[in-house]
C-alpha cells in the first residue's frame, strides 16, 4: 500500500465517522438517514451520468448490496435512537469483522493462522466489554440487538462490494448505482415503518442529512477504489480506525461518557481488528 493510499483510507475512516455523528446528531435519526439517502442519490445519478451503463453481470452485485445497505441504514438510525455514538459505532464496526472471520472458520473452512486466532478472541472480548458497559451503565438495551444487526449488514454489503467492484472494473460507476439503488430500496421501507412523518424532515435535518451523504458518498467510494489497487485486507483493517474516531467524535462533539471501559473496549476493538486482517 502507497502512503497516498494510506492517508486516503484514513481520510475514508474520519469521514465515515463524521457522518454517523451527523446521524447521531439530527433530531429525528431515521429522517436524518432518509434525507442522507435523497443526497446519495442525486450524488449517484451524477456519477452515473457521466460513466457507462454497467454490464450485465454486474447487477446482482448491485441488487444484492442495495437490499443489504437498506437493512444496514434502517437498523443503524434505530441504534442512534437507543444509544451514544461512542457506545454504538464500535459494536457496530467492530462486530462485522469477527462475523465475516467466524463464518469463514464455521463455514467456508478458510485456513487462518494463529495470529488470526488471537485477533478474534481479543476482538470478541473488546464487543464483550462493550455491550457489558452498555448494560451496567444503565443505557437502553435496545441498542444492543440494532447494533449486532448492523454489523451483521457491514458484513454482508462489505464482501458484495468488494467482489461488485472487481467485476464491475470501475469503482466509482458502481458506487454510483449502489447510491441509487440503496436508495430506492430504503427510503419506501422507512416510509413503510414510520409513515410520512420520515418525509417531513426539518431544515436542521436537511443540512444535515445533505451533508451527512456527501460525507458517506466520498467515504464509501474512496474505500472500493482502495480495495481495487492495495490489498483487500489491509484496507479493510485501515478503515477501523473509524472507530477510534467515532469514539472521540462522541466524547468531545456530545459530551458523552469516557470511562475506563469504554476506553479498554475500544482499544481491545481496534487491536482485534487489525490482528485479523493483517
Amino acid at each position: 500500500m502507497t502512503f497516498g493510499v494510506f492517508l486516503a483510507v484514513i481520510g475514508a475512516a474520519l469521514l465515515h465517522a463524521g457522518w454517523n455523528a451527523i446521524v447521531k446528531k439530527g433530531l429525528s435519526k431515521q429522517s436524518t438517514m432518509f434525507v442522507l439517502s435523497i443526497a446519495q442519490t442525486l450524488i449517484g445519478i451524477v456519477v452515473a451520468l457521466g460513466k457507462p451503463f454497467p454490464e450485465p453481470q454486474v447487477w446482482p452485485w448491485l441488487f444484492a448490496s442495495g437490499l443489504i445497505q437498506m437493512a444496514y441504514q434502517l437498523l443503524l438510525a434505530y441504534a442512534y435512537e437507543q444509544g451514544d455514538l461512542s457506545r454504538v459505532y464500535p459494536i457496530a464496526r467492530g462486530s462485522a469483522p469477527m462475523m465475516v472471520a467466524l463464518v469463514s472458520i464455521l463455514f467456508l473452512s478458510d485456513p487462518m493462522e494463529t495470529i488470526e486466532y488471537i485477533g478474534v478472541m481479543v476482538l470478541g472480548l473488546g464487543i464483550a466489554f462493550m455491550a457489558w458497559g452498555a448494560l451496567t451503565n444503565r443505557e437502553s438495551r435496545r441498542l444492543l440487538p440494532f447494533a449486532f444487526g448492523s454489523a451483521l449488514a457491514t458484513a454482508g454489503y462489505t464482501l458484495t462490494d468488494g467482489l461488485g467492484a472487481r467485476v464491475s472494473g470501475d469503482p466509482v460507476q458502481y458506487v454510483g448505482w449502489l447510491m441509487i439503488l440503496s436508495a430506492c430500496f430504503y427510503m419506501p421501507a422507512a416510509i413503510a415503518l414510520r409513515g410520512n412523518t420520515v418525509i417531513r424532515a426539518g431544515r436542521k435535518d436537511w443540512i444535515l442529512g445533505l451533508v451527512a451523504g456527501a460525507a458517506s458518498f466520498g467515504a464509501y467510494a474512496i474505500v472500493v477504489w482502495a480495495m481495487t489497487v492495495a490489498p483487500l485486507a489491509l484496507v479493510a483493517a485501515l478503515r477501523e480506525t473509524s472507530i477510534l474516531f467515532a469514539v472521540l467524535l462522541g466524547w468531545l462533539l456530545f459530551g458523552e461518557r469516557m470511562d475506563r471501559g469504554k476506553i479498554i473496549a475500544t482499544v481491545l476493538i481496534v487491536s482485534g481488528v487489525i490482528l485479523t486482517r493483517l
